[in-house]
């Protein structure tokens, strides 16, 4: 891994580095698409809380938006999510 990808990589893994940001992951990797409001209520925060965290998110590539009307849905960025897997493993075998 070349200095660039590892950059890349410590920027990707410090976004999922916080139990909100992680949990929106997987659970958009169970439920698919969700709208922004649907967060806060799960995760018993403010709304300003998540779009804080949501915006880490996307900022680093690692979900996608869609709006509808005035709502904003979220959903995982497959390719990226690959990324982090593609890097994942790329430790593990160096072991």
């Amino acid at each position: 891994m070349g200095k660039s990808d590892v950059e890349r990589a410590a920027s990707l893994f410090r976004a999922m580095g916080h139990p909100i940001r992680l949990g929106v992951l997987e659970r958009l990797r169970r439920e698919g698409e969700i709208c922004a409001c649907d967060f806060t209520e799960h995760f018993g925060v403010s709304q300003p809380t998540i779009s804080g965290h949501l915006r880490t998110l996307r900022e680093a590539g690692l979900v996608r938006t869609r709006r509808d009307g005035t709502t904003i849905c979220y959903s995982l960025a497959p390719e990226v999510i690959d990324e982090v897997r593609r890097m994942a493993d790329s430790l593990r075998s160096a072991a």
